[in-house]
């Protein structure tokens, strides 16, 4: 296994989610960012890891986009084991800048609650992943695609995506 492409995992990862739980942070305290500002963080810092990285790990930043590729043949499964530990060591590393930053207590700890029931939760959340993992399984195994805009479309679908869902959630302290 190369060391730079796990490397690549662990500072992709860990930049997704400083800026995007890092943004939750923010707005929990000022109260200033909108859906629309979350969606924006969001794809942005996708889009900039995917073409920041991805030529290096194929920035899979997530066990969800590892997995899928190593189904459908286009990873070797031995992998996987050493890109998702990448990947938790990438967000644990995060998480704890996190907590280094803003001096969390355990009741600061956020999460999105779901605003409708189960079933549409469950519902919205197959959906929505479903595109995600669709989008970035055409985009970086399809021969015809145009590889220099995978950043872009993957960035936009989880822009549209949390778009599009936002309102069903609400960001909350436990």
């Amino acid at each position: 296994m190369d060391f730079v492409k796990l490397l690549a995992e662990v500072m992709g990862t860990y930049f997704m989610m400083f800026a995007g739980c890092g943004l939750v942070l923010v707005n929990l305290k000022t109260g200033t960012l909108t859906v629309l500002g979350t969606c924006i963080v969001w794809g942005l810092v996708v889009m900039a890891m995917v073409y920041s990285l991805g030529h290096v790990s194929g920035a899979h930043f997530n066990p969800a986009v590892t997995i899928a590729f190593a189904t459908c043949k286009r990873f070797p499964w031995k992998q996987v084991p050493a890109y998702i530990s990448a990947q938790v060591v990438g967000s644990t590393l995060a998480s704890g800048t996190l907590q280094l930053l803003f001096d969390l207590k355990h009741e600061h700890y956020f999460g999105t609650i779901p605003t409708g029931s189960n079933v549409q939760s469950l519902v919205l959340e197959f959906i929505i992943s479903f595109y995600l993992m669709f989008v970035i399984s055409r985009v970086a195994t399809e021969d015809r695609a145009i590889g220099e805009l995978a950043g872009f479309a993957v960035g936009a679908t989880v822009l549209l995506n949390i778009l599009s869902t936002g309102y069903f959630h609400e960001f909350s302290t436990n």
